[in-house]
């Protein structure tokens, strides 16, 4: 059985333990394609104007796989306890593209994370395996399996960026964002690009321990609701004392970024801030603008400091 995955929204956080799983239990897996935008096109076709650039983007994925695929994998995470709520879309994300796809012909196939409904993340993903016809057992063993190279991934990941740091003299940038927006080809990635042509360090605000960076967001504000946010903000306190300046990327019209950063911008004022919007207008000549004054007005500040 050949299992699509979009390659968008949370595939970004969790490729390596989707991926893990399904080839533990014996499926094949197919991503999409990288976004361009023809496909950031097709999802805006499917999606509501309402809908943010990243969530159009996840049904451009999702379109990108029909006919190609036995099912595509679309999970629905609704939190992870009381304290650890996500944006409503990622609870709703099953039920749209059921609905949004429902004359084309596709099956998809869902996880259903809620812990405050007792349905753990391990229980959904047994459940699964359990639905394309593997054991109790071979379930649980896929997963545990799935979530130790995960955790070792994230641990890698935070690795390199660390030795990343130490071992430059670049100017820092921390670049604050969710990983879907961060790593996307098309509108991320160009932004990553951009830092290191302008000879700075793009410093991902990804490469972090989850549970720490949560706690450690209480520094900044102690009530911030959503998981990733708070995430995001334990970033910021992580890096802060290592970087020159931070970007907070966000994917127009995100309703949790839009106050976060507001937040952010009033209680970080001993760092350059650069809030950059992603939109679905084509070209990125204004953002790298935007950019190169950014930075280069981090270098002289730097300059006139060291004269």
């Amino acid at each position: 059985m050949k299992i699509g995955i979009p390659r968008a929204l949370l595939y970004y956080r969790y490729a390596v333990l989707w991926e893990t799983f399904f080839q533990e239990i014996g499926m094949e897996t197919l991503l999409s394609p990288h976004t361009t935008r023809a496909l950031q096109d097709k999802g805006d076709h499917y999606a509501i104007d309402e809908n943010c650039l990243s969530s159009k983007l996840f049904l451009g994925h999702v379109a990108a796989l029909e006919g190609k695929c036995d099912a595509v994998f679309v999970p629905r995470i609704a939190n992870y306890g009381k304290d650890g709520i996500l944006c409503t879309r990622f609870e709703a994300l099953y039920d749209m593209c059921l609905n949004t796809f429902r004359d084309k012909n596709m099956h998809f196939l869902t996880c259903d994370v809620d812990i405050q409904q007792k349905k753990p993340e391990r229980s959904a993903f047994i459940g699964l395996a359990r639905e394309l016809g593997k054991t109790r057992r071979e379930g649980a063993a896929a997963y545990d399996r799935a979530k130790a190279a995960w955790e070792q991934d994230n641990l890698a990941k935070i690795k390199r960026q660390e030795e990343a740091i130490a071992r430059t003299d670049q100017i820092r940038i921390l670049v604050v964002g969710h990983s879907y927006n961060l790593y996307d080809e098309y509108i991320g990635r160009p932004i990553l690009n951009a830092i290191r042509q302008l000879d700075a360090l793009a410093v991902c605000s990804d490469a972090v321990d989850f549970k720490k960076a949560q706690k450690d967001s209480l520094s900044i504000c102690e009530n911030v609701p959503w998981i990733m946010s708070r995430e995001l903000l334990g970033a910021i306190q992580k890096y802060h004392d290592r970087v020159d300046g931070i970007i907070l990327l966000t994917a127009f019209p995100c309703g949790p970024d839009s106050m976060v950063n507001e937040m952010i911008i009033r209680r970080v004022k001993d760092r350059p801030i650069l809030n950059l919007l992603l939109d679905s207008q084509d070209g990125n000549a204004g953002m790298e603008t935007r950019l190169e004054s950014f930075i280069d007005i981090i270098r002289f500040r730097k300059e006139m400091r060291h004269a």
